[in-house]
C-alpha cells in the first residue's frame, strides 16, 4: 500500500457519512418529545379507527331506534345515543375514519396538482407563467364554498367520492402559487444553470434538482393541509353541506350541537367527536414541525 491510498483511507475514516433520510428523521423524533408523543398518539389512534371500523356495520350503526332516544353514556353504549338513538361511539369510529380518507385524498390529490402546476410555472416563467397564474387567479377569486355547496345540492347521485372530486378541483390552487414563487427563486441558481450546460432535460431538472429542494415546504404545506381539509370537511357537514346522511363523519356528530339542550346536556353527542378533531390537529401540526427540521437538516447535509 502506496502513501496515496493510506491518505486517501484516513481520510474516508475522518469524513463522516452523512445520515440517510431516514435516520436524521428518527434523530429529530428523538430529539423532540413532543413530536414523538404527538406520532404515537396519532398512530394509536388511526390504528384503533380503522381496526375498529372493520367490525362495524355502517347501515346498522345508522339505523334509528326511537326507543333509545339520548341515552347517557354506559351500559350497552359507551358513550351514549344520539336524537335517533344510535350509538355515538360506533358513528365516532365509522365518521372518523371517513373524515380522514376524506382529508387524506383531497390533500394528496391537490397536492400533485398544485407541486406539479407550481413547478411548471416557476420553471419555464414568462407567457407559460402568465397563463397558468391568471387561470390560478381566476380560480382563487371564485367563491369556492358556494360553488360547492352548489354542487353537492345538484348532484342526484351524491357520494364521498363526488365529495372528494369537488374539494379537489378548487383547493390545489393555493398550493401551486406557494411552489411557483419559490421556484422562481430556484430556478435561477447555479445549480440549475450547471444542469442545462450538462444537457439535462426540463424534466430531470423539475424533478432531480428543483423539487427535492421544496421538500421541507411540500411536507409543511402538506401536514397543514391534511389537518386543514379534515376541518373544512367537518365545517360542511356541521352546515349539511358535506357527506350524504348516510354517510357518518366527525362533521355530522359535531352538527347534532345546533340546540342550547344538547349543547349543555346531552355533550356526549358532541363533545367527544370535538375532542377527537382537536387532538388529530395538534398531533399532525406537530409531526409536520418535525418533519420539516428533518427535511431541513437532511438538505443541509446533502
Amino acid at each position: 500500500m502506496n502513501m496515496q491510498e493510506e491518505i486517501e483511507m484516513e481520510t474516508n475514516e475522518a469524513t463522516p457519512t452523512p445520515p440517510a433520510g431516514f435516520q436524521v428523521i428518527v434523530r429529530e423524533f428523538a430529539k423532540d418529545k413532543v413530536a414523538m408523543a404527538a406520532l404515537i398518539i396519532l398512530i394509536t389512534l388511526l390504528l384503533a379507527i380503522f381496526i375498529g371500523a372493520l367490525f362495524i356495520d355502517t347501515e346498522s350503526a345508522m339505523k334509528v331506534n326511537l326507543l333509545s332516544r339520548f341515552k347517557a353514556p354506559g351500559g350497552q353504549y359507551i358513550l351514549g345515543t344520539d336524537e335517533g338513538g344510535r350509538d355515538v361511539f360506533l358513528q365516532m369510529i365509522i365518521g372518523a375514519r371517513n373524515s380522514i380518507v376524506i382529508g387524506f385524498s383531497i390533500t394528496i390529490i391537490t397536492s400533485i396538482i398544485g407541486v406539479s402546476i407550481g413547478i411548471i410555472s416557476g420553471y419555464f416563467g414568462g407567457a407559460i407563467d402568465s397563463v397558468i397564474m391568471r387561470i390560478v387567479d381566476f380560480i382563487m377569486i371564485l367563491p369556492t364554498l358556494m360553488i360547492i355547496i352548489v354542487f353537492v345540492t345538484i348532484i342526484p347521485t351524491y357520494s364521498v367520492y363526488h365529495f372528494v372530486l369537488i374539494m379537489s378541483a378548487f383547493y390545489w390552487t393555493g398550493k401551486a402559487r406557494l411552489i411557483r414563487s419559490r421556484t422562481l427563486s430556484e430556478a435561477r441558481l447555479d445549480y440549475v444553470n450547471a444542469s442545462k450546460t450538462l444537457g439535462s432535460s426540463n424534466i430531470q431538472i423539475m424533478l432531480r434538482e428543483i423539487l427535492p429542494n421544496l421538500s421541507s415546504l411540500i411536507i409543511v404545506n402538506l401536514t397543514l393541509s391534511f389537518a386543514g381539509n379534515i376541518g373544512i370537511e367537518t365545517g360542511l357537514s356541521y352546515l349539511g353541506f358535506g357527506l350524504p346522511y348516510t354517510s357518518p363523519s366527525l362533521g355530522t356528530l359535531i352538527s347534532a350541537a345546533k340546540t342550547a339542550d344538547i349543547i349543555e346536556n346531552k355533550t356526549w353527542i358532541w363533545l367527544p367527536a370535538a375532542l377527537l378533531i382537536l387532538v388529530m390537529m395538534l398531533c399532525i401540526n406537530y409531526i409536520g414541525q418535525a418533519l420539516q427540521r428533518a427535511a431541513d437538516s437532511k438538505q443541509r447535509l446533502g
